[in-house]
């Protein structure tokens, strides 16, 4: 008996997960990032949308002060994320992508269309996207299960096990929501590569992707619809969108017609202030601010990757990408949509477009990122 006592004391301790996170550092850098993009969000949402706002509702400043009031949410949301400790969040993801399936489901039995896809879920009087909340379960589940599992990642069946639930979860969101998720599986793609020693799985993993993509495509006539407007702009009916974001940023030159002086944001580009946000951004402050905008996100992305770098450990490094996916690609996806480079889709330009769905979720990623950037380590 005392043999088996002396040999438990050897044993090494089981780390205990502490609810406040208990770091000193604070990446002010990164948090004064985010806030300017929130702030300048806010301006460009009153700008693209106090005219539809005072036509549709009297009050010119009425889509600004919703987003004002998402922001304060999602910004007090961050600081507290901030400060709790990351590790905890494992103890949250099973329940998290379970939570999140549920409301899925939900969705397409009870949810609420709007522009022509079933998207949203009324609770009460609330009103929200699930699918954004299926972005950052899915960034906790995947960062989780790769970091039990990563001396196994050469293992193409790890692999699958690890994609297999959120994959289900993407297929359900895909029925309607075919541009988030390829944003999801992008995030499940960047987690595992940056983790797995070996990358021949992901060309088998790209391939299965690409099948999936042509086969959603066809199973829905209206996407199929999209690529032929992508490819006749100018005679496509639902090629109008896109084209007045042309003529808007064609308009604005190199520096732009001024702050509030669009002449596109009034009613020629249907809710200007949502997905083609950045085509009213380059009409007022032209290509210099657009490029400007683009510069920041860069900047943005460069500090998420120092944290990747950086992080205490393996599990804040691989949450950290998943963040650092989703707002990479949901940028690029979203420029590329505004620039007719990619056919049309919904997807919103991350801090900037209006949707307190997508602002608070986005916002309580970078809180994530702050609290494993506050375990840094600082040598001095």
């Amino acid at each position: 008996m005392r043999n088996e006592m002396q040999e438990n004391q050897n044993l090494p301790k089981r780390k205990r997960i502490r609810f406040w996170n208990p770091g000193e550092y604070f990446d002010y850098s990164l948090l004064f990032i985010v806030l300017f993009l929130v702030g300048f969000g806010l301006v460009m949402v009153y700008s693209t949308s106090s005219y539809t706002a005072s036509l549709d509702y009297g009050d010119p400043a009425f889509f600004f002060k919703r987003q004002a009031f998402f922001s304060v949410i999602g910004i007090v949301g961050m600081l507290f994320l901030s400060k709790v400790d990351y590790h905890f969040l494992k103890k949250l993801t099973v329940l998290a992508l379970i939570g999140v399936g549920i409301l899925i489901l939900a969705v397409m039995v009870v949810g609420s269309a709007s522009g022509g896809s079933t998207r949203w879920l009324a609770i009460g009087p609330i009103r929200f996207q699930p699918s954004e909340l299926a972005k950052l379960a899915i960034i906790m589940y995947v960062a989780h299960a790769t970091n039990n599992k990563v001396w196994k990642l050469n293992d193409w069946k790890v692999l699958l096990k690890i994609m297999l639930f959120p994959l289900i979860l993407i297929v359900f969101i895909a029925i309607e929501n075919l541009s988030t998720a390829i944003i999801c599986v992008v995030i499940i793609v960047a987690i595992l590569f940056v983790a797995s020693p070996k990358y021949s799985h992901f060309l088998a993993v790209g391939g299965a992707g690409v099948l999936a993509f042509v086969l959603f495509l066809l199973t829905a006539g209206y996407r199929v619809d999209r690529i032929d407007a992508w490819l006749n702009l100018e005679t496509h009916p639902k090629g109008y969108q896109t084209l007045q974001a042309l003529y808007a940023i064609g308009s604005g030159g190199i520096w732009g017609k001024g702050l509030g002086q669009s002449i596109q944001k009034m009613d020629f580009i249907p809710e200007a202030h949502n997905d083609m946000i950045f085509s009213v951004i380059c009409e007022e402050l032209g290509l210099v601010g657009g490029v400007c905008l683009i510069l920041l996100f860069i900047i943005l992305i460069w500090r998420l990757m120092l944290i990747v770098i950086n992080a205490r450990d393996l599990y804040g490094s691989l949450l950290v990408v998943g963040v650092l996916a989703h707002v990479a690609v949901q940028v690029l996806i979203n420029i590329a949509v505004v620039t007719n480079t990619i056919p049309n889709t919904g997807i919103p330009l991350p801090f900037i477009s209006y949707g307190g769905t997508s602002l608070i979720f986005l916002l309580a990623e970078m809180g994530i990122v702050l609290s494993v950037a506050r375990q840094i380590k600082i040598r001095k």
